[in-house]
């Protein structure tokens, strides 16, 4: 008999020994299940187990007993009653982490958010009239005072943002872009991909490195609706180039009646060089400039529940509220309230102290330095302290990094893989077999766990 019969030989006995759905169900841990879960439930993920092993004995697996199955099938329904997206510690060395959820919260902006959450609320009702009201009032009046802004608006994200702005002012239309700056800004977000879902025509000026006011000037024509800059929030040009201000842009505009529109990705409201990073444009001196509009996202260096902020001139704003397209991508009341709560800490001067993404990239390296050798202490003699940086990340400061310390574990690949089964993973970074935690991305707060855990895990490993 050749290999291959042998092998489907062996597959149609595999197949045939497969637990039936009920036999799974009379098992014992199936029945205890039984007693919390519905009953379609139960077969619903035993049927989608049994699929899973007819797969595995396809590929060449072996066929699984009852009892395998019967503990697969409870580790998923049990998953059910696990917080998912679940809570992390990030010790990876980057402050706004994409793949951890970006910006953590305030515990005013937590509080804020719970209280939304937790019953009904004044998201569209005006308490004092008594009649119905607009959502967008809880935040229009902070982002003006904090911005310089005439009018604001808030919606889902910064791609809903400037999607809305397109085609609220120009769809059928064209708008001028530098070539340097028809960018991806990050998951699948391409400028003249958004433009075209919006039905404005790009139209590109200048090259790669060097674009000039007078390219600008020689695109206008009665079809144009508005320039749009895009600023470079997670890459940079070097060497041989030229761009043009949004001063200058302004000016252009204005000559010919055209707003401005700003597409600052990440957004600021603090001067980024009072930490030793790169300068960051800020939100208002977008405004003081005279953008027409300016797009930035509400979870990256604001600090922020995710949202996209729109600010600018009123009667641009209002033509984006009357849009039918910004009822589709409008902020929830969650994160509505979230968002305020994150915006008051601006306007009252505690942003440094009370948002957690700039309490740490505002921490002193000495007090990082202490916390890192206590890590150390608590790791074993395979851990040591060193220099290292963190990176603001997020799509925030292309190349900006902050000095730091970190605890650096040889051989520390088992460790990392332990400390993430936890059950508050703790996440850090792998090279060359070597696991690096960074402190600065820790809030102090959490440091006891990230200490007991390390003693712990690093025991169990040595002994």
């Amino acid at each position: 008999m050749s290999s291959t019969c042998c092998r489907m030989f062996v597959n149609m006995t595999s197949f045939r020994h497969l637990p039936s759905v009920d036999r799974v169900l009379a098992h014992k841990r199936l029945k205890e299940l039984g007693q919390s879960y519905p009953h379609d439930l139960l077969v619903g993920f035993i049927r989608e187990e049994l699929t899973a092993a007819r797969r595995r004995i396809a590929a060449g697996g072996d066929c699984p007993s009852v009892d395998a199955v019967a503990e697969k099938v409870c580790q998923s329904v049990l998953a059910l009653d696990k917080f998912s997206p679940r809570r992390v510690i990030n010790a990876s060395g980057v402050i706004i982490h994409t793949n951890l959820g970006r910006a953590p919260l305030s515990e005013e902006a937590i509080a804020a958010m719970k209280s939304a959450a937790a019953g009904y609320c004044d998201l569209e009702y005006d308490i004092e009239s008594g009649e119905r009201g607009s959502r967008n009032v809880h935040i229009e009046s902070l982002i003006c005072r904090l911005t310089g802004a005439g009018a604001a608006l808030a919606v889902n994200n910064n791609a809903s943002a400037v999607l809305l702005g397109l085609m609220a002012l120009a769809r059928r239309k064209e708008v001028i872009v530098s070539r340097g700056q028809a960018v991806e800004i990050g998951g699948g977000f391409r400028v003249p991909d958004v433009m075209r879902q919006s039905g404005a025509k790009l139209v590109e000026v200048g090259t790669t490195n060097c674009t000039y006011a007078a390219d600008y000037e020689q695109a206008i024509n009665p079809q144009t609706a508005a320039i749009l800059r895009v600023h470079s929030s997670n890459f940079r040009v070097v060497g041989f180039t030229s761009t043009v201000t949004l001063g200058e842009l302004v000016m252009v505009g204005r000559k010919h009646g055209i707003p401005v529109l700003d597409d600052l990705g990440s957004g600021c409201f603090l001067d980024t060089s009072r930490f030793g990073l790169e300068r960051e444009p800020t939100v208002q001196e977008s405004i003081t400039a005279g953008a027409g509009l300016v797009f930035f996202s509400g979870d990256k260096l604001v600090g922020g529940p995710q949202a996209g902020i729109i600010a600018g001139e009123k009667a641009l704003v209002d033509r984006l509220k009357k849009h039918p397209l910004a009822r589709a991508v409008r902020i929830d009341k969650v994160r509505l309230a979230g968002l305020r709560a994150t915006l008051v800490h601006y306007l009252k001067n505690e942003a440094v102290l009370k948002i957690p993404v700039w309490r740490m990239i505002a921490t002193p390296v000495g007090e990082i330095e202490k916390r890192a050798e206590s890590w150390a202490k608590a790791a074993g003699k395979s851990a040591l302290v060193v220099d290292g940086e963190t990176v603001v990340g997020g799509g925030s400061l292309p190349g900006g990094s902050l000095p730091t310390r970190l605890v650096l574990i040889h051989g520390g690949k088992r460790l990392a893989d332990a400390l993430r089964q936890r059950s508050v993973p703790i996440i850090g970074r792998v090279e060359r077999d070597r696991l690096l935690l960074d402190p600065r991305t820790v809030l102090p707060e959490e440091d006891e766990m990230v200490l007991k855990a390390l003693r712990a895990d690093a025991a169990t490993l040595a002994g």
